[in-house]
């Protein structure tokens, strides 16, 4: 049903208005479609987002697993980042405020005093160009493209980000996220918030799934999310998955769930391995590679009552997302790295998943 959908949807194409720069540009929002293999993925220009993984089970079942929905109008209405690309900052800022190079800035924020993901209309919420769109070879891809104006949402200086999504053999989807600071010092953190389901989007709770997150210490929160500064070890807490874990044999220990910053182990700008999903039923393994410092392991919390693909309801705990990224709130935190990019530099972020199956 969710298939059929989306593929009557993939003929429905919308014009819609794109700010670049500060002036208005039209682009047309379609769903795009990569296949290289057993892993099927579709894509939309909305936010940039990830619509749907398709890949068989150890029986050879073929199965949707990344939550999402029908139509574009339900991406566009999404509170809960569904599949985007968030920035221009992603996870949150406290008191929705900075200073840079002797200027205070301040933002717009989103989720009470503080901003999440990019403020109230982040990189989610626009429409990106698709600069490159190759279906066939070795390496099928597409790129999209964003130009932030200065000022947007709070932030200075204009930005050129580019997102590019590609599938390689052996069920590898690399994303690559890059963005070029045009005539201002500005922080760049982007993150994809896909919810992973190795079960199936429609298959209920993920809290059978094992989890390994490559993570020593964590950043712990304040009570309304935001890093304190400090770090600490993940020994003794439901914090860690430095061995595997079903995702529900601890959460009942934390108040609502896991939406927590992991310090990736001996990241150095390489790609390193961030974490293992095991799904045991389905027998669907997912990998994640990346060259970010932190991963944010989020159980969603806080969906409730999301009416997706095929009419199916999301609940919370109903995925799992795992965003590489810097760490939260750094631009306040002087000993976090620094996640700020001057003009003529520029923020590469890459994400590898790589799927596999397991007896």
């Amino acid at each position: 049903m969710a298939k059929v959908s989306l593929l009557l949807f993939s003929l429905f194409i919308i014009v819609a208005s794109a700010i670049i720069n500060g002036s208005e540009a039209v682009e047309k929002v379609g769903i795009y479609e990569l296949k290289k293999g057993d892993l099927s993925v579709k894509f939309t220009n909305w936010g940039a987002t990830i619509v749907s993984v398709f890949l068989p089970d150890k029986y050879g079942k073929m199965g949707d697993i990344v939550l999402g929905y029908d139509s574009v109008n339900d991406y566009k209405n999404d509170t809960s980042y569904i599949g985007s690309v968030v920035g221009r900052v992603a996870n949150r800022i406290g008191g929705a405020q900075f200073t840079l190079n002797g200027v205070h800035y301040k933002l717009i924020p989103n989720e009470g005093k503080n901003m999440l993901h990019g403020g109230p209309v982040g990189f989610s919420d626009v429409v990106w160009k698709v600069n490159k769109y190759k279906k066939d070879g070795y390496a099928p891809s597409i790129v999209f493209a964003y130009d932030s104006y200065d000022g947007e949402e709070g932030f200075p200086g204009a930005l050129r980000v580019t997102v590019t999504y590609t599938l390689y053999p052996g069920n590898r989807l690399t994303v690559r996220m890059k963005a070029k600071a045009l005539n201002k010092a500005t922080p760049v953190n982007l993150a994809q918030h896909t919810y992973w389901n190795l079960g199936n989007h429609n298959s209920g709770d993920i809290l059978s799934e094992k989890v390994q997150i490559f993570a020593s210490h964590y950043t712990p929160v304040d009570s309304q999310l935001i890093p304190t500064g400090k770090f600490a070890t993940v020994k003794g807490t439901p914090y860690d998955f430095l061995k595997p874990h079903t995702v529900g044999s601890r959460i009942n220990k934390l108040e609502n769930g896991y939406d927590i910053n992991y310090v990736i182990d001996g990241v150095d700008g390489k790609l390193k391995k961030a974490a293992v999903v095991k799904d045991k039923k389905s027998g669907r393994v997912m990998e994640l590679f990346t060259n970010q410092a932190g991963v944010q392991f989020y159980t969603a919390n806080f969906l409730k009552d999301v009416r997706g693909k095929g009419g199916y309801v999301y609940e919370s705990h109903g995925a799992l997302c795992l965003e590489t990224q810097a760490f939260p709130d750094s631009v306040n935190h002087p000993n976090f790295p620094s996640v700020i990019v001057y003009p003529g530099k520029e923020y590469k972020h890459v994400m590898v998943f790589k799927f596999s199956i397991s007896s």
